[in-house]
């Protein structure tokens, strides 16, 4: 998945006005060419100015994008903070109606002006849920993204730098403030999220205010990395030292103060929130659910529809699985044969720091081995570095077990797949190889990357968010892999399939918590029976299918549609199907909604 759900929603709600496509005319284009194309390039300024004021509202996302703009700041985490951002929206997109006739556009800026509109609406669609929106989720809440932040994204090149991270720190402050003052409305009104929320949050809440410079013990994951960036600056002594004196400070005063202010409004919502409910529970949560599935699926798909293709797949899948089954010759049911991949030694890695390396060292060696054929299935690769990474300490409790962080467009900063190491006796070796090429290549790197290096397209669309484009992509990453010639081990293939199995499954599960009022039990038990994941991984998954509804549904939807077309393509261009061309075809675009890509694909076929 990308990381995290709701950063990665944040992101794409923040990140919706920006440049449309300046177009190029042929050299021997008609006459009748040239106002389309002096079109297209005005509109391309104006949506270059619309994404820049836009992204200004927030210091974060201008760090994200590599900006070193509003350096010493944090953005408005209130109500009154979003009501902003849609007010900038809305006049952006009356301005463009107002400045631009969409029928003297090139087919590309049309598509990119209707894009636009759309990601207005999506804001539109999250100001209108708001309060059923849970401030605070199985995986934390806004505060609790700023240290990953300011580790992996604010960059200290010099003393101004670190200086602006001081600034940052004495401003968590305020932000813990803003975000508890939230958490107290959503308590007094009755926007609950479900009572096991606090058992991830409240701990990973209190590691953000422990080890030194707060009390004994190794160095707090923000202070070592402040440290590490004020060591490596080329400063005279006394300035580093002023420099560390007042991070210090920063992080013993403010920071303190915001997390502290933070844990007692949680403190307060925990007492509070008894239940374990889906969505449906809330004031018109069946409404906000059916929003919150056609927002992550980009369809007009009922809760009911989907719920029925997940049953169908996941039965499809244990097909699958009961032909390797054999294949092996394990002698039991398909549920012995999960216990039996779940439990013997030799398909988890010690629970050792080695072993810690040893995963990592593998899942390197897995996406450097499909680099090496990467060409037989794509012409074009993206340049940005890929990293892996083991999650921080500090935020294990709340972190998934893997996920990918886009880097920069300018490449300053790599793509990073990370994987969630806290408990090795919940890593199967089976599974490793689909997750890496899920979440590195050629899976969420390969997209996201390659997205952020389209220089031509709109900055919006650059940065798009569309649950089932990228998730859906991750997932048919997976087997596109198999076709590559991987998963040569039997128990390698039962691995990827159960990660398919496992995405069938959530179809079943987001739907049965949040549609048909399925309790916590009831979902646990589904997913004991029919995935292979561990049972940590379990709990920690029904947690996030309950706090984020309707995100659970876009892997399986994306990657069947993407495979639908695929076959669709196959089918009618016969032997002139040529698998890189496709993948140009869904890639060179950046994210779409799923009725986008497929009038792409049409188009495609046509064309050829």
């Amino acid at each position: 998945m990308t990381r995290t759900f709701t950063s990665t929603l944040a992101l794409g709600l923040a990140l919706v006005a920006a440049p449309a496509m300046a177009q190029t005319a042929p050299a021997a284009a008609p006459p009748a060419a040239a106002p389309a194309a002096s079109e297209d390039a005005r509109l391309a300024a104006f949506f270059q100015d619309a994404f820049l004021e836009s992204a200004r509202l927030s210091p974060e996302t201008l760090t994200a994008l590599g900006m070193k703009e509003r350096y010493g700041e944090l953005g408005d985490y209130t109500k009154a903070g979003q009501d902003e951002a849609l007010a900038l929206a809305e006049r952006q997109l009356a301005q463009m109606k107002r400045q631009f006739d969409r029928s003297r556009l090139s087919e590309d800026s049309k598509l990119s002006y209707d894009l636009f509109e759309q990601s207005v609406e999506n804001q539109r669609r999250a100001d209108k849920w708001y309060w059923q929106n849970y401030a605070v989720s199985s995986n934390g809440s806004g505060l609790d993204q700023l240290p990953v932040m300011l580790i992996n994204n604010h960059r200290v090149d010099t003393v101004a730098d670190a200086e602006a991270y001081v600034a940052r720190l004495q401003a968590v402050e305020r932000v813990g403030g803003e975000i508890a003052a939230e958490i107290e409305t959503r308590t007094k009104d009755g926007f609950l999220p479900p009572a096991f929320v606090f058992a991830r949050v409240i701990p990973d809440a209190r590691n953000k205010i422990t080890g030194a410079p707060f009390g004994t013990g190794e160095d707090n994951a923000v202070w070592a990395d402040f440290q590490k960036k004020v060591a490596a600056l080329d400063a005279a002594p006394e300035v580093k030292a002023k420099l560390l004196d007042d991070g210090r400070a920063a992080l013993q005063g403010p920071w303190r103060r915001g997390f502290e202010r933070y844990l007692a409004a949680l403190e307060v919502m925990s007492a509070k929130a008894k239940d374990v409910n889906g969505v449906w529970a809330l004031t018109d949560g069946d409404a906000y659910y059916a929003d919150m599935v056609a927002f992550f699926t980009t369809t007009d798909l009922t809760p009911d529809q989907i719920h029925q293709t997940g049953l169908s797949e996941v039965a499809r899948v244990r097909g699958e699985m009961e032909a390797i089954k054999q294949k092996v010759g394990f002698e039991g049911s398909l549920e012995d044969f999960f216990t039996y991949v779940k439990t013997d030694p030799k398909f988890h890695y010690p629970s050792t720091p080695e072993g810690q390396q040893q995963y990592l060292a593998d899942a390197k060696a897995l996406i450097a081995g499909y680099m090496a054929v990467a060409d037989t299935q794509f012409s074009t690769l993206p340049k940005q570095a890929l990293e892996v990474r083991a999650v921080e300490p500090f935020r294990e409790k709340t972190a998934s077990v893997a996920f990918y962080n886009p880097g920069t467009p300018d490449g300053s900063r790599p793509g990073i797949f990370y994987v969630n190491l806290s408990d090795m006796s919940q890593v199967l070796k089976p599974q490793l190889a689909a997750i890496a090429y899920h979440e590195g290549a050629p899976g969420h790197h390969f997209q996201i990357a390659r997205s952020l290096e389209q220089e031509e397209l709109p900055m919006f669309r650059r940065f798009g968010y569309y649950g089932a484009y990228l998730e859906g992509w991750g997932l048919y990453a997976e087997k596109l892999a198999k076709e590559a010639g991987f998963y040569q081990d039997p128990y390698e293939d039962f691995g990827r399939l159960s990660l398919e199995l496992w995405r069938a499954a959530r179809l079943v599960l987001d739907t049965g918590i949040h549609a048909k009022r399925w309790s916590r039990d009831q979902a646990v038990a589904y997913m004991r029976a029919n995935t292979l994941n561990s049972e940590r991984d379990i709990q920690s998954e029904v947690d996030r299918y309950f706090t984020n509804p309707g995100q659970a549904t876009s892997y399986k939807i994306g990657q069947l549609k993407i495979l639908e077309l695929r076959e669709k393509a196959k089918t009618a261009m016969g032997p002139r199907f040529d698998l890189r061309d496709f993948h140009e075809v869904i890639l060179e675009e950046g994210a779409l909604p799923l009725d986008v890509v497929e009038a792409r694909v049409d188009a495609y076929i046509a064309g050829r």
